[in-house]
């Protein structure tokens, strides 16, 4: 598989696709109004504890106050040990709490912190829609090769490294240099070829930061920063950036001296594939990129053969419906579907990672009547589902024919962070019809003319619905006068939404919508 890595910056805002085949298949936009937050490390005060959650809400100073579990406490003098052999989410999340923690007995948050108490936290996931970021204790660094963990006590390794006799040598030689009580660590994918020098040295590094974050925690006052994640474009190279990576191609003159000086200390061997583009062409516009951005936001995508996905996020699950469109196949209904269902598995694990879209999912694949066809679906979804850097999580076909699954969420989604409501519609897509207005603005008129009120009053409305009330209902007005027994004036008004209507007493000039038009 053909993999590389395109960087588009400016000074307002860095893209990053990731492409595997000439497909663009994963996007990342850093912005300075909305820049990424997990791996941040803040000096927190704890505004409430909450038995009933087992959880309390810290003030870190964003906006909304962060969400902390009891389970991502740390417990004073306790290290955490991993009853797992393996961490395999390290290099999904790597520097937010990055490896799964193990078990042990949770203690009630009410007797491990006081309302008002410091507490060092990190950001695991973002804020997302109303609620605040995700915060753990349990501090996690990220470095090429290693995650160190200050209050973890073991050394894991990427489940993506399949060899176990590889596993166990990596662990070895980890665990040797690993003093005793500093900590646990996490070995990553890219860490393969790594020498026993490049550990200790980033192992040092790591441990290093990490004192440096414990000494200045002494002199912050809480809430503030006190560690700040690297950006995106570094973050990337150093998750990312391995020999089954051809090229990473800059349009950036001062991103490609930040990546070509990175990758000196890191991976000198790497910095040859790092390439400046100095076309007159905008990068992702000779490379087709800026189209496939535009789309990201249809709810319909094509599939090759003539179907079609559907994709509709809501605030509870992501729903995802598959139609075989103009793909009618020749003979066998059968192979036509399990043809429109293989080519939508690969689709949408390609729009779930192109889109960032996290939380449940929901996919309703076309019926198939083959048991067999419906496990090779499900096993094309998972083998896609497979270069995701997020975690996912597909289960079998449900006797409704749906594949239920989940992916990892840390922050919003594309359409959430680059898109906002339409403030006529509040968001839901839909305006109500002429005829739907009509019928509310003369059911306003008889709550006026039950009132008793008699004073002249001027109907605005939007002018599709002045222009059905001529065309459908020309009557209207001396129809709703004979009724009410006051007269009423028609205007259309184009500064008005589409289904909004505003009630006027002529002689005072006086709005009356919110008090007569309820529905």
């Amino acid at each position: 598989m053909k993999r590389e890595i395109l960087v588009n910056a400016s000074p307002r805002e860095t893209r990053v696709a990731i492409m595997e085949d000439g497909q663009l298949v994963e996007l990342l936009v850093d912005r300075p109004d909305a820049r990424r937050m997990v791996g941040d490390v803040y000096l927190g005060k704890v505004e409430a504890v909450l038995p009933g959650i087992q959880a309390a809400f810290v003030n870190i100073g964003t906006e909304k106050s962060a969400f902390l579990h009891a389970a991502d406490v740390v417990v004073e003098n306790e290290q955490v040990s991993d009853d797992e052999e393996e961490e395999d989410d390290a290099d999904e999340q790597a520097g937010g709490g990055g490896g799964r923690r193990g078990r042990r007995e949770v203690r009630p948050i009410q007797d491990l912190l006081k309302r008002g108490q410091d507490i060092l936290v990190q950001i695991t996931k973002e804020p997302i829609s109303t609620k605040g970021p995700r915060v753990t204790a349990q501090v996690s660094l990220a470095g090429r090769f290693l995650v160190y963990m200050p209050f973890a006590s073991k050394v894991g390794v990427s489940r993506k490294i399949d060899e176990r006799s590889e596993r166990q040598r990596l662990r070895a030689m980890v665990g040797e240099m690993l003093p005793d009580d500093a900590g646990g660590v996490i070995v990553r994918t890219v860490s393969e070829d790594a020498t026993k020098e490049t550990f200790e040295r980033e192992l040092n590094t790591l441990m290093n930061n990490w004192k440096r974050i414990k000494r200045k925690t002494q002199f912050l006052r809480a809430p503030a920063m006190v560690h700040r994640e690297t950006n995106v474009t570094r973050g990337l190279v150093r998750d990312l950036f391995s020999a089954k990576v051809e090229r990473v191609l800059v349009d950036s003159k001062q991103v490609f001296n930040e990546i070509t000086e990175y990758l000196q200390g890191i991976a000198p061997d790497l910095v040859e594939r790092v390439k400046l583009y100095e076309d007159t062409v905008p990068l992702f516009d000779r490379e087709e990129i800026e189209t496939e951005i535009r789309d990201l936001f249809k709810r319909r995508c094509d599939l090759p053969s003539g179907g079609y996905i559907i994709i509709e996020q809501t605030e509870a699950l992501v729903s995802i419906d598959v139609n075989s469109g103009r793909y009618t196949g020749k003979r066998d209904p059968e192979k036509t579907i399990f043809k429109t269902n293989t080519e939508a598995a690969r689709e949408i694990a390609r729009q779930l990672r192109l889109r960032d879209v996290g939380g449940i999912i929901v996919c309703d694949f076309i019926d198939m009547e083959s048991q067999g066809n419906r496990d090779k679906v499900l096993h094309e979804l998972r083998t896609h589902l497979g270069r995701d850097r997020a975690r996912t999580k597909a289960f079998a076909v449900s006797d409704l024919g749906l594949i239920e699954m989940t992916r990892q969420r840390v922050r919003q989604s594309h359409y959430q962070s680059m898109t906002e409501a339409c403030p006529t519609c509040s968001g839901s897509g839909r305006v109500f019809t002429p005829e739907t207005i009509v019928r509310r603005t003369e059911r306003a008129v008889r709550r006026m003319a039950a009132e008793g009120r008699r004073e002249p009053v001027t109907l605005r409305l939007h002018p599709e619905v002045a222009l059905h009330v001529l065309e459908q209902e020309h009557d209207f007005v001396k129809r709703l006068e004979k009724m009410a027994g006051f007269a009423l004036d028609l205007r259309d008004d184009p500064l008005l939404k589409p289904d909004e209507i505003k009630l006027v007493m002529r002689g005072a000039q006086r709005d009356v919508t919110q008090q007569y038009a309820l529905a």
